[in-house]
């Protein structure tokens, strides 16, 4: 090759080598504003998210706290299904959750076998008669199930309202006539029979007065062994109505 081409062909490339190094500072120069502007818009981005999550942080918070509520509210319910088969009206923050609902009017929790001895002396003009019976009796304490079973969730406490338990009914099982002993003109008429034997399921009524009370202790017991949530439980039984 000529020495005039080579030098031309030397110095030309010599050119663009300067040429391009002429420009790399230039870049550098507009990559810094560009980096800077990335940088301002992550952070806007960034605080933009930030308040974001502190302004709907009251709302999120709320929603899960109420979420957390009917949760309980539906284990309540649950346990309320699996001991008396009915379904207690459940509130929320004094609003209705659920309404009360049983598909039968009395559950027995309890049940007591009771034996019961009367007996009759009558005496007149000087002539007596007696009457004396045993019965046995099957005694049945619970819920009246059309009362209100009520349960308030609050954030800080549960309160469970339940009706008072009573006898639910007194079944016969097997009576028997220990003495029929007429006087010599005052006879054992049928009326006398049946007034005697009338008593005896009173009797027997009368004798398991504490069942309910142990009815009520023992639902509430098994209660909370079945529904035991963070926050303390209170259970309390309704007045009684008071009677016409």
């Amino acid at each position: 090759m000529p020495f005039g081409c080579g030098g031309r062909y030397f110095f030309g490339v010599m050119e663009l080598e300067r040429k391009r190094r002429a420009k790399q500072p230039g870049s550098r120069r507009i990559g810094w504003p560009l980096a800077i502007v990335l940088v301002i818009v992550v952070l806007a981005l960034l605080a933009g998210f930030v308040f974001y999550r502190i302004e709907t942080w009251p709302a999120r918070t709320a929603a899960q706290s109420t979420a957390r509520l009917e949760q309980l509210g539906r284990e309540a319910r649950d346990a309320f299904v699996r001991l008396v088969h009915l379904q207690p009206r459940v509130t929320i923050n004094n609003h209705v959750y659920l309404e009360q609902r049983s598909a039968i009017a009395e559950l027995s929790v309890l049940a007591r076998r009771v034996e019961v001895d009367h007996e009759m002396l009558h005496t007149w003009a000087g002539s007596t008669k007696r009457v004396k019976l045993h019965g046995t009796y099957l005694v049945k304490a619970g819920f009246d199930l059309r009362k209100k079973f009520l349960v308030e969730i609050q954030p800080d406490e549960i309160m469970i309202e339940l009706p008072h338990a009573q006898i639910l009914s007194v079944e016969q099982e097997e009576v028997e006539v220990l003495a029929l002993e007429n006087g010599f003109w005052n006879r054992i008429s049928p009326d006398d029979i049946e007034k005697e034997l009338a008593l005896l399921p009173q009797l027997a009524r009368e004798k398991s007065g504490g069942l309910p009370a142990e009815a009520e202790q023992g639902f509430t017991r098994e209660l909370r062994e079945k529904f035991h949530p963070q926050q303390p439980v209170r259970a309390i039984f309704a007045a009684p109505s008071p009677r016409g």
